[in-house]
């Protein structure tokens, strides 16, 4: 019978079991025979400049496919040059499917090349982490890897595999089957409580509902809005749920931007709240103390933390509103979406304002708006920075899932995720156009990535938000110790661009109001990687600087 090596039974698993045709990851002699397994067995390898954009990449290829991403590092620095993306995805709960090499077992504790202890030191940050020792059992130990990925609340995790596994060879009889490990299985709450959830909807004057990551994770985007049309609730999606229905929905509260969501909490009777953690950036749960609660997470523990539920509804969200649809009463509630709009709409007026009207020089909302009038409301915006993901995600419109991502404004606030997201998106999404909404400062982290765009044939536009500065630093520093007090936040002009088209792209560099749309439309046409660099007023503040600086105080 004749031998397969360790390193083709990952590739081979991998492509015909758990369905993965994609992988992205940087060369090392610790796994390059499970890169010679990926030209045996087909699988699309998408070989980066920093291990942190393999993870990154990987992560957002999670959200768009819908499938666990896969990342493979090298031994030792390799692996850990991912840990910022892994602990990102972590926080993010992405299905995130880590493989690293090792040292070689037969050589642990002698001081080995890279020898360090990756599985202890990764633990506290995946679902599952374990090393595999014996090649007949890697289909096993990968499928695994994969189910503890999509189980649950999903996450990360790790396999490590040394070379005392990849490089050796059994005959294929030896090798342990195993079967897709990606596969969901979903569970419904508990039927007395979507009653009394259903009642308390009914029930309710000023009901406002919010959602998460959870709803796209579950594909429950057309269940929400038939329950959000039959009860007329006004909602607000975040995370990856933003676009399961459309920005555009007359319920939609993104009208309002960010201040439509702070704005409405206190003046809801009612929040119902799915697949979405009130974290920092929902108050902590602090923002609607007036209100009833109802929650749904298929994670049990997030039901009462930091806010306790009226009613905790612990399942799937696909079957948590196939269970509450039927129970859920129609309602008009006209009056009360009337006069919640009337209540926010006037606080996003100046910045509407702002987005609408040409200045010298240039408003980052100005900036965000004319990209999405020159682009459309048909692509995927991907923004990286920090004032900058508030004036993205204010300004573009998701109609379809995740199509508005703040990649760097989730619970680690991770910045660079930008240009390694977009190489995942347009890797899952070729036919979509990719747009990056980058601070300038985030910008440096992984810029050249534009080279791994070029080489795997993955155009996609990165408009430079550039305020010469790390705005929000720059600008809490300001508030908190005045303008003559700044220290390591200040940037100056760079032309960003010029690294585009030295690694292959194209580059455009705008000052002028006039000249953004022209810029993109060329940026789009040339058909390659792209940066639109645009200068843009050093001195607006964005209100999330304010509540970040605010945050900071300790008195």
């Amino acid at each position: 019978m004749q031998g397969i090596y360790g390193g083709h039974l990952v590739a081979k698993h991998l492509k015909e079991t758990e369905g993965i045709d994609t992988v992205f990851s940087l060369s090392g002699g610790h796994i390059d025979r499970i890169y010679d397994g990926f030209l045996e067995y087909g699988v699309r390898l998408i070989d980066v400049r920093h291990e942190q954009a393999a993870a990154m990449a990987a992560h957002a290829w999670s959200i768009f496919t819908g499938k666990p991403g896969v990342c493979i590092a090298t031994a030792g620095p390799g692996f850990t040059n991912t840990l910022t993306g892994l602990v990102n995805a972590a926080m993010e709960n992405a299905p995130l499917v880590l493989i690293s090499g090792a040292t070689a077992v037969r050589d642990w504790q002698k001081g080995a090349l890279q020898e360090i202890e990756q599985a202890a030191m990764v633990k506290p940050f995946v679902k599952w982490a374990a090393t595999c020792h014996d090649v007949r059992r890697v289909p096993e130990y990968i499928s695994t890897a994969f189910r503890h990925a999509v189980s649950g609340r999903p996450g990360p995790v790790f396999l490590e595999l040394p070379p005392d596994v990849l490089n050796v060879s059994a005959p294929e009889n030896e090798i342990r089957p195993a079967s897709k490990g990606g596969m969901t299985h979903m569970a419904g709450p508990d039927p007395a409580s979507v009653a009394r959830a259903a009642q308390m909807i009914n029930q309710a004057q000023r009901p406002m509902l919010m959602a998460g990551s959870g709803i796209a994770t579950d594909r429950a985007g057309a269940l929400l809005s038939e329950l959000l049309e039959k009860a007329h609730i006004p909602f607000c999606l975040a995370n990856n749920g933003r676009g399961a229905v459309s920005d555009l929905h007359p319920l939609s509260m993104w009208d309002g931007g960010q201040m439509g969501l702070l704005a409405g909490m206190p003046q809801a009777d009612l929040i119902i709240a799915l697949g979405i953690r009130f974290n920092w950036l929902l108050m902590f749960g602090e923002g609607f103390p007036q209100a009833c609660v109802i929650r749904a997470d298929i994670d049990t523990s997030e039901l009462s933390r930091n806010r306790s539920c009226d009613v905790g509804l612990a399942g799937d969200m696909e079957m948590t509103l196939k269970a509450l649809l039927p129970l859920i009463e129609k309602a008009d509630r006209s009056q009360w979406v009337a006069d919640l709009k009337d209540s926010y709409l006037p606080l996003d007026a100046a910045e509407d304002e702002a987005r609408k009207t040409p200045s010298d020089p240039i408003h980052p909302a100005r900036l965000a708006h004319q990209v999405r009038q020159a682009v459309g409301d048909d692509a995927i915006y991907i923004m990286d920075g920090g004032d900058t993901a508030y004036f993205g995600l204010t300004a573009f419109k998701a109609t379809q899932r995740a199509n508005v991502l703040a990649a760097s404004g989730g619970l680690l606030g991770c910045l660079g995720t930008g240009l390694p997201f977009a190489l995942g998106a347009k890797a899952a999404c070729p036919d979509k156009q990719v747009v990056v909404f980058n601070g300038d400062g985030s910008f440096g982290f992984n810029a050249m990535e534009f080279d791994t765009a070029k080489r795997h044939d993955l155009p996609f536009l990165c408009v430079v938000n550039n305020d010469q500065a790390w705005g929000m630093i720059k600008h809490g520093q300001e508030i908190c110790y005045g303008n003559e007090r700044l220290i390591g936040s200040e940037l100056g002009v760079v032309h960003y661009e010029q690294v585009a088209a030295a690694l292959g792209g194209h580059g455009e560099f705008v000052e002028k109001d006039e000249d953004i749309i022209p810029a993109v439309h060329r940026a789009l046409e040339s058909g390659k990687p792209a940066c639109v660099n645009a200068l843009t007023d050093p001195c607006v503040t964005s209100p999330a600087t304010l509540l970040f600086s605010e945050s900071l105080k300790m008195e």
